[in-house]
């Protein structure tokens, strides 16, 4: 998210009830997807893609991280969650090799995580930083070949786990020409759809794929992307969004609802032309404002869920519940969990 080379430098440093009729929404859950994002492989990544791997913090307790197996247990168990996504970064992946295999010793570790959640039951999304080094896929950085292959081997090894969710990149922003960006996610699209035939495809947009402007701006290039026998199946939009003033998922207060600017416009539009997405990033601080506004953005996910697949919170996994502004790491004393307090008001399926 925008926010996480900031988040790693909060995560070195070291609430009230919601009232009962948010948290009858939280049982009413009208979405098919429900869950939260477990960081860490993606730590030292700025937003320029620029990757320390040496910063990463896989949420692996045996690795010095948080419990991510853990946690999604609890969310899994305890609150009903069903879907959980995994970021990590490209240059993790290949040990800072463009084009090169994946490093047997960091796919072995994010496969720990994988696993741990496909053990849950829940659907698992893999997804992987949007830029190398500052350089735009297939506009002047890596050609798109370079980037298929990164992709053909992940789908490769998840091929037959039908709970994969492949997204493509995270937040792409600045991309100089959409229409040559819809190109790039076609060719990833069709190499993974090579191996693996039928899982979902989250395909993000410019503008950090944001919700609000998907309509207008990506999508009208995205609709293009096709499987290789034409059809649309499995393929979903994916969009982030936040409450904070300036949608950058850096404040603890939520000043918006996002519904009549954002989430209306979108759902009309994806009404018209028959698709359906994914908000695959929200979050806000563990504050009044953002449990209500929050709340009130989910309500009308779940109102509209003939176009809106479900909702994943940013974040768990290896952030400083103590520091990190949007914190939505459980706490644990001995075998029992206690969510955050947005998380308890508005995210979970469970009362």
């Amino acid at each position: 998210m925008f926010s996480t080379l900031l988040s790693i430098i909060a995560l070195a440093g070291g609430t009230s009830a919601f009232p009962a009729q948010q948290d009858r929404r939280a049982v009413n859950v009208g979405v098919q997807f429900v869950g939260v994002n477990i960081a860490g492989f993606d730590f030292g990544c700025s937003i320029q893609g620029a990757c320390d791997v040496s910063k990463s913090v896989p949420p692996l307790s045996g690795l010095g991280g948080a419990d991510g197996p853990g946690q999604m247990q609890h969310f899994s168990k305890d609150d009903g969650m069903n879907i959980f996504r995994l970021p990590v970064g490209w240059q993790y992946l290949v040990n800072g090799k463009l084009g090169g295999t994946l490093d047997s010793g960091a796919i072995g570790r994010y496969d720990q995580l994988v696993q741990a959640c496909l053990k849950t039951g829940a659907y698992c999304m893999i997804d992987v930083n949007a830029r190398w080094n500052g350089q735009i896929i297939g506009q002047g950085g890596p050609d798109n070949s370079q980037f298929t292959n990164l992709w053909t081997q992940l789908a490769t090894k998840y091929a037959s786990q039908q709970k994969i969710i492949f997204g493509v990149v995270n937040e792409p922003h600045d991309v100089p020409d959409i229409n040559k960006w819809a190109d790039t996610v076609q060719a990833v699209v069709t190499a993974i759809r090579g191996v693996a035939k039928t899982q979902m495809i989250a395909l993000p947009g410019n503008d950090w794929t944001s919700a609000k402007m998907m309509p207008t701006k990506s999508g009208p290039a995205l609709l293009k992307v096709t499987n290789p026998d034409g059809t649309f199946d499995n393929l979903i939009i994916d969009v982030h969004k936040y409450l904070d003033s300036d949608n950058s998922g850096t404040h603890t207060e939520c000043v918006t609802d996002n519904i009549s600017d954002t989430f209306q416009p979108l759902a009309t539009w994806l009404k018209a032309n028959n698709r359906k997405a994914l908000l695959s990033e929200t979050g806000g601080g563990n504050t009044d404002s953002c449990k209500k506004y929050m709340c009130q953005q989910l309500d009308f996910l779940n109102q509209n869920s003939d176009v809106f697949l479900g909702y994943i919170g940013w974040s768990a996994g290896s952030f400083s519940s103590a520091t990190y502004e949007l914190s939505e790491v459980p706490s644990k004393n001995g075998n029992s969990w206690t969510d955050s307090s947005l998380v308890k008001a508005c995210m979970t399926k469970k009362s």
